[in-house]
C-alpha cells in the first residue's frame, strides 16, 4: 500500500471518519523529520515523516505529547496515529494552526504549571530521542546519579566514539566527579520536563494560545528545562518573570543551567560537529572553575 493511502487508513481507524486524503504541501521542517500538511474529511492534519527505521521515535514522541497533554498546563497537539508502511515512517498530529500572537507570561504560567506535575523516580516510562540521539530515560531514584549517567557520560562516549577525545574526555572526566557538589543542599522534585525546549519548539496558535511540541519528555529538574529556554535565547522578560512569581526558583540555577545546558551542546557536538567543542570546553571550565 502507498505510503499515503496507509496514512489515510490509519486516520480512518482512529478518528472514525470517511474521506480522501488531499492536499498534500510541504510544511518546510527541521533537520530531522520532513514535514507536511494534509487535508482527510474536512480535517486539516501535520504529518511528520522520516525513514522506517525512526518509526520507534514517532511512537515515543506520540506517548511524550500525550503525556505533556494530560499536565492541562500548555496546548499540546493531539497525536492522532503514527507508524511505517517498511519505507518511510509518520507520526500524524492535530493541526494547531499556529502563527498568532500571544502573552509570554501566560507560556510562562502553563510551563510552571506543567512543571508541578510530578513523579517519584526521575526518568520515563520509556527511551525517546533529543533531536535524532538516543536518549536513555532509565527512572532512578537519585537526580545526580540519573543526570551523570544517562546524560552526561552518555553524550560523552558517544562524543568520544564520535572521535572527540583529548581535552573534551579529560575534563568531562573530572566534572563527572566534581558535579554532583552543584547540588549541595538542594533536592529537586522529579517533574514534568518538555526536554528540548528551545525557541523552535513554542509557539501561539492564531486565537493565541501558548503551545509546545516536538518533545524529549522525561521527569527531572524543572531547571533543565529553564535552562534550555536560555541556551539559544527566543524568550522574553515576560515569560520568565511570570514563571518565577509562579513557581520561584532556587539560587544555585545561575551554575547549574551551564551543567544542563552542556547536555545539549554535547549532543550538537555529536550530530553536527566540531563547530560545537569550543563551546562546551568554556561550559566545562566555566563549572570546574564554580567546583575547584
Amino acid at each position: 500500500m502507498p505510503l499515503w493511502e496507509n496514512i489515510a487508513a490509519d486516520i480512518r481507524a482512529a478518528t472514525g471518519k470517511q474521506g480522501e486524503l488531499s492536499g498534500q504541501v510541504s510544511a518546510g521542517g527541521g533537520c530531522i523529520n520532513q514535514a507536511m500538511r494534509v487535508n482527510y474529511a474536512d480535517e486539516n492534519y501535520f504529518v511528520k515523516l522520516n525513514t522506517a527505521s525512526q518509526a520507534d521515535m514517532f511512537a515515543a514522541e506520540a506517548l511524550g505529547l500525550r503525556e505533556l497533554r494530560g499536565s492541562q498546563a500548555l496546548k499540546v497537539p493531539e497525536p492522532v496515529c503514527w507508524g511505517d508502511d517498511g519505507e518511510s515512517a509518520y507520526l500524524v498530529l492535530e493541526d494547531l494552526q499556529l502563527g498568532g500572537h500571544g502573552k509570554p507570561a501566560a507560556l510562562g504560567e502553563g510551563l510552571a504549571t506543567m512543571h508541578r506535575v510530578t513523579r517519584q523516580q526521575f526518568g520515563w516510562d520509556t527511551d525517546n530521542t533529543i533531536g535524532s540521539t538516543l536518549q536513555i530515560n532509565t527512572c532512578h531514584h537519585d537526580w545526580v546519579t540519573f543526570w551523570r549517567e544517562h546524560r552526561l557520560q552518555f553524550q560523552l562516549d558517544l562524543a568520544a566514539r564520535n572521535g572527540h577525545g583529548g581535552r573534551l574526555q579529560s575534563q568531562g572526566e573530572k566534572l563527572l566527579d566534581a558535579f554532583p557538589a552543584l547540588f549541595a543542599g538542594y533536592v529537586p522534585e522529579a517533574s514534568l520536563l518538555h526536554g528540548d525546549l528551545w525557541s523552535g519548539n513554542y509557539a501561539y496558535t492564531r486565537s493565541g494560545e501558548p503551545t509546545i511540541f516536538d518533545p524529549a519528555v522525561y521527569y527531572g529538574d524543572r531547571e533543565a528545562d529553564l535552562a534550555m529556554t536560555e541556551l539559544f535565547g527566543g524568550f522574553s522578560r515576560d515569560f520568565y518573570a511570570a514563571y518565577r512569581a509562579d513557581y520561584p526558583v532556587d539560587p544555585g540555577y545561575g551554575v547549574r543551567k551551564t551543567l544542563y545546558n552542556l547536555y545539549h551542546i554535547l549532543n550538537h557536538l555529536n550530530l553536527f560537529g566540531a563547530a560545537y567543542r569550543s563551546q562546551a570546553y568554556r561550559m566545562m571550565d566555566s563549572l570546574l572553575s564554580e567546583l575547584q
